[in-house]
């Protein structure tokens, strides 16, 4: 197929990320793209492959996670201004030659009117002009073989459209999860809990998928965990309050992923202060060399990161949360507190660290 122009109709909300969003999930597939049209005020964007040949499949790859894109469609007109014979002047040069292998698809017209309102009937003419396509095959409102739009993008209060595009629907996006996700359904969360929406936004960001690693250092009630494991990452987290990762009976973390049915993504959270993670770099030895060979010396072992792909979090702000940090600023608690049997403290599954105010 002939490389091609797309038009993204995006939700109106959110927009510093709506860009980035489209962009990461492009780059986790493989693709590059070039935008050729975008406004933070408009929900039409116009972007263009850098790849010289990609199928719909491809597309819908890139697409079909987004949270903050409605649908892509191929694009086949598009004309500043309100005149429609200049919109089917547009579409008759672009995508004329593409006409006979839609001839007896099923179809469906719709109108989609951004801050505009057109009556049923006026819906309806404005979808018979588009007869000269002379498209052959039945009209079928549910599931057609092709459903194709004209949109209509208006000034705010303006009679007239500014901007008229028409399109071939591809994909649309995975905005479905957000309500899957939702903190009014979710058996446990907490007063700082990450809403489904930007939880699920900031996962695509970070590119979480199949295969890879994703922490969050400040998970709370897990949010951000269980978005990235929504899209198949392993994660863990920490948290400086162990009790919001333990929770109470069958309200807790764990509980939240065997929810959603991904348990077996998460491998648990740890009472940790960033500003002292337990997390460490790791050693390997070089390809030359193995572990047990005695002649390897500590030198010769390439020091790496840990195995993470991706951090991500929403740190506290000390707005609803503090600032602290674990310790104490009492002597006696820096040092090992026993029970009367004997046991040291801190090893009860109950036990909750002892914290003291950042030190600005």
């Amino acid at each position: 197929m002939s490389n091609m122009d797309y038009l993204i109709r995006f939700v109106q909300q959110h927009e510093t990320f709506r860009r980035p969003e489209i962009e990461s999930l492009a780059d986790l597939a493989g693709y590059s793209l070039e935008w050729l049209s975008y406004s933070d005020h408009s929900p039409f964007a116009i972007i263009r492959f850098e790849q010289a040949e990609i199928t719909d499949a491809a597309i819908r790859t890139v697409i079909q996670r987004s949270i903050l894109c409605d649908q892509i469609y191929e694009l086949w007109g598009s004309v500043d201004g309100s005149n429609y014979d200049l919109l089917r002047q547009d579409i008759t040069s672009r995508t004329q030659h593409l006409w006979p292998q839609y001839r007896t698809s099923s179809f469906r017209f719709t109108v989609d009117s951004y801050h505009g309102k057109l009556s049923l009937a006026e819906q309806r003419d404005l979808i018979e002009s588009f007869d000269y396509m002379s498209f052959e095959g039945p009209v079928r409102m549910k599931n057609p073989d092709q459903h194709f739009t004209i949109f209509e993008d208006y000034e705010l209060d303006a009679k007239l459209p500014y901007h008229l595009y028409f399109g071939r629907l591809i994909g649309e996006g995975g905005r479905k999860a957000i309500n899957l996700y939702n903190l009014k359904k979710r058996s446990y969360i907490a007063t700082t809990s990450m809403d489904a929406e930007l939880s699920l936004i900031t996962a695509n960001l970070t590119q979480a998928a199949p295969g890879k690693l994703a922490y969050d250092p400040f998970m709370g009630t897990g949010s951000f965990p269980l978005a990235c494991a929504h899209f198949g990452a392993v994660v863990f987290g920490s948290d400086l309050d162990g009790r919001s990762i333990r929770g109470k009976g069958s309200r807790s973390v764990r509980n939240n992923f065997h929810q959603y049915h991904t348990a077996h993504r998460y491998l648990g959270g740890f009472i940790a202060d960033l500003t002292n993670s337990p997390l460490r770099t790791s050693t390997l030895p070089s390809p030359q060399t193995h572990p047990t060979d005695p002649t390897v010396n500590s030198k010769q072992l390439t020091s790496l990161q840990p195995p993470l792909d991706a951090i991500l979090c929403d740190p506290p702000y000390g707005v609803r949360e503090g600032l602290k940090v674990l310790g104490s600023t009492r002597a006696h608690l820096h040092e090992v507190v026993h029970l009367a049997d004997g046991t040291p403290a801190h090893l009860q599954a109950n036990y909750l660290p002892p914290k003291r105010p950042t030190v600005s």
